[in-house]
């Protein structure tokens, strides 16, 4: 069963349009992030694909964050990787489907949704060209064993200073991880908590904008 998904068609008439994949965070849904796809270029296929784990009251997860008294907070990293490869093959299918610009696909995240961007962009080397990373960080865990040295996906990471969810700290750790692996990466942080402030939407849209 592959994800559900809601879709945004390019405004512009172009045979294979430059594709952009929406992921949402925790326990969200696809209309969240789907709300800015009306702000961004035209000439974009936008997809935003809804998350498998139905948490009820219409929100979604990627996978479980459980808690324990001893461990504190952690994810299930089997869900974690198995919404990695279920978006990978819904990438697949879209390109397929829509015909988009194989050497164009962008992946936005969210918060849960970043981290698998991450993920999803080291276990399927240049499966996605862009990540747009916001509010997340690099999940080591699942890294593979063994990085990929032909990748030449570039990055855009953004996080909020007073985020109360995914500590600055983790996600400071990304361009340093990404510099030694020799990705490029834009990485800017806002005095926001756990969200996208205003000139943080533009940022990201000027840095796709010029990918375009």
């Amino acid at each position: 069963m592959s994800l559900q998904y809601i879709v945004r068609e390019p405004k512009t008439s172009n045979a294979n349009p430059p594709l952009l994949i929406l992921l949402h965070g925790y326990g969200s849904n696809e209309q969240d992030l789907f709300s800015f796809a009306e702000e961004l270029p035209d000439d974009l296929l936008i997809v935003s694909a809804r998350a498998p784990h139905d948490m009820g009251y219409g929100g979604y997860a990627w996978y479980a964050i459980n808690f324990d008294s001893i461990n504190g907070k952690f994810s299930d990293l089997k869900q974690a990787a198995e919404s990695v490869d279920k978006i990978a093959s819904l990438i697949d299918e879209i390109k397929q489907k829509y015909n988009t610009n194989p050497d164009k696909t962008f992946l936005l995240g969210f918060s849960q949704g970043a981290i698998l961007s991450y993920a999803l962009s080291f276990k399927y080397p240049n499966k996605v060209q862009h990540v747009v990373a916001l509010s997340g960080y690099i999940n080591e865990e699942l890294l593979p064993t063994e990085i990929d040295n032909s990748i030449t996906t570039d990055y855009y990471i953004s996080h909020g200073t007073v985020d109360q969810v995914l500590p600055i700290d983790w996600a400071r750790k990304a361009p340093i991880i990404l510099k030694d692996l020799k990705l490029k990466n834009e990485y800017s942080e806002y005095p926001v908590g756990h969200g996208v402030a205003p000139q943080n939407f533009y940022s990201f849209k000027n840095w796709i904008v010029e990918r375009l």
